[in-house]
């Protein structure tokens, strides 16, 4: 659940750190004070879109931390790991700060992320229905989310979403070769050709390294032996030979050394290069047995080379790329064989068609026990919100299958005894649609995993005896989840668990938006300013004690 809320000069607020509880808490308070700023203070940290306008006139920027208990959810955790954003202790702290250009930077858990990170984990953590997320249920493919979800079928979905990429994938490639046969055939022949060429050539980046520092060798043949010899004789023949030189002195200063010790370290020195010449002069004979001059060798050699350069010209490519070259055209040879076999582009297309069907048949499997269960809730509430009589119903007409499955789901409605089930979008009216979009977020609320459930008065439109339930409804859901409810409903309020009030007040000139936990009496004063407006009277006072008696 939602642990604290802290807010630094967003809108009209200024410094707030908020403690919440568990169970349903309301948010009441006039007009304008503030209590949806709340909301989206808690919306950014979520997540949601940050601009400069949410930035308090005259700061720098908005600061938002939200910290929430870290769910019993193996998926969040286990993202939080692979992310490498895990907390140390048992919450998750989400942090947003918008500056006052619009430049937003996001948090987890101290770590920088993306607005996609802080987006997935604020999905885990808390959800937000809006004073207008009714109107959503309009259009048919939020009605249809809202079934699967119910359903615990989203899973399925994205098998049969996946299926039908397959499917279509084979049928696009299976018309594209009926179409293009004879161009695909001509493309066959030709690089069946190239590749001819290329493996006659039998060449590898390898062997033109190789050809390269061997046509050095052989190109440069008479100066390295010339080379060699001259530093072969200054090293060991005549008087003058280093090697020779370099013994004699190494003798000499041993015979020093063993005089004066501090001669040691020359002697060792001296030693040492007397050793590694001798090596040098030993590597070098080696060397120079193996140089010879090989006209003929050289010859093969540079016709080798201007072969692949002649092969490598022609296809405007250099020598190292020409086996790269050469398994292109092999790949592509191979999928322009799979696309010359009618009958085996029919059969894969027929088997990919076949896996589209299972899975879709598995998503309607569970799509129409959960469209009853809905169906038969959602009517039921519906008898409790001022429409005795009224049923709801999810349709499911049968369709070819495709990335959303094999029928169209549709949300249908008569609102009073005696109608004619028909489309939630061309029945309802505002009030209904409002009540029934209600009944709606409340029972599928409870098949989401979000530990926190926001309302955002969406008890907009309803009143007295139906606000009443629909207040007991939000009680009963937060004694499964956190529920959170902005609310100008005395009725509502008065079912809550605990409740706060949000005030504007005036400080230096500026008007600030601030937040009063309400007990007792303080909470009877509010229930009865909601019942009675400005003339608050004892007999008001006495009714909203007894509405929270009620409770």
């Amino acid at each position: 659940m939602l642990r604290r809320l802290t807010i630094r000069d967003f809108v009209i607020v200024d410094r707030l750190e908020l403690d919440f509880a568990a169970g349903f808490g309301a948010l009441t308070g006039e007009t304008g004070a503030g209590k949806s700023i709340l909301l989206d203070a808690l919306g950014l940290a979520l997540g949601g879109r940050g601009e400069a306008g949410v930035v308090r006139v005259g700061q720098e920027r908005a600061d938002i931390v939200a910290e929430f208990d870290l769910p019993a959810n193996d998926a969040l955790s286990a993202w939080l790991a692979e992310q490498a954003l895990e907390s140390e202790g048992d919450c998750v702290i989400l942090r947003r700060v918008v500056d006052a250009a619009g430049r937003s930077r996001a948090w987890i858990n101290g770590v920088a992320v993306t607005l996609a990170q802080l987006r997935a984990a604020g999905d885990w953590l808390a959800d937000i229905h809006g004073q207008h997320a009714h109107h959503a249920l309009l259009r048919a493919d939020a009605q249809r989310d809202l079934l699967d979800t119910h359903a615990g079928a989203l899973a399925v979905l994205d098998e049969v979403a996946q299926s039908h990429r397959d499917w279509q994938a084979l049928v696009t490639l299976r018309r594209e070769a009926e179409a293009d046969s004879a161009n695909s055939a001509r493309e066959r022949e030709l690089l069946a050709w190239q590749l001819k060429e290329l493996d006659e050539l039998a060449f590898d980046a390898d062997e033109w390294t190789e050809l390269n520092a061997e046509h050095s060798r052989l190109g440069h043949a008479a100066a390295l032996m010339d080379g060699a010899d001259a530093t072969l004789a200054e090293l060991s023949e005549g008087d003058g030979a280093v090697c020779s030189i370099l013994r004699h002195l190494d003798a000499r200063i041993a015979e020093l050394a063993d005089i004066d010790g501090g001669l040691a370290d020359v002697r060792e020195l001296l030693s040492s290069a007397a050793i590694q010449a001798d090596e040098a002069l030993h590597a070098l004979r080696r060397y120079r047995d193996r140089l010879d001059l090989d006209p003929q060798r050289l010859a093969e050699i540079e016709r080798r080379i201007s072969s692949v350069l002649d092969v490598a010209r022609k296809y405007r490519t250099s020598p190292e790329d020409l086996p790269e070259l050469a398994e292109q055209w092999r790949d592509r040879l191979v999928a322009l064989d799979a696309r010359s076999d009618p009958l085996r582009l029919a059969l894969a297309e027929a088997e990919a068609r076949q896996r589209l069907d299972a899975a879709a048949a598995k998503l309607s499997a569970l799509r129409r026990p959960a469209a009853d269960s809905l169906s038969r809730e959602i009517t039921e509430a519906m008898q409790t919100l001022a429409m005795a009589g009224g049923r709801f119903e999810v349709a499911l007409e049968p369709c070819a299958p495709g990335a959303h499955g094999a029928e169209a789901v549709e949300f249908r409605v008569a609102a009073n005894p005696g109608q004619t089930l028909r489309s939630l979008s061309k029945v309802a009216s505002g009030g209904e649609l409002s009540r029934i979009g209600l009944a709606i977020q409340v029972m599928t609320s409870r098949d989401a995993a979000t530990p926190t459930l926001i309302f955002d008065e969406v008890d907009v439109g309803i009143g007295g005896r139906v606000a009443e339930i629909v207040g007991k409804l939000l009680a009963q859901l937060g004694r499964e989840r956190q529920v959170l409810c902005v609310t100008h409903l005395p009725q509502v309020a008065a079912c809550a668990d605990w409740q706060w009030r949000i005030a504007k007040t005036e400080r230096d000139g500026q008007t600030l938006s601030e937040v009063k936990p309400l007990r007792g009496e303080e909470r009877i004063e509010e229930i009865a300013r909601m019942l009675g407006g400005v003339n608050i009277t004892a007999t008001t006072r006495d009714h909203a004690a007894e509405m929270l008696g009620a409770r």
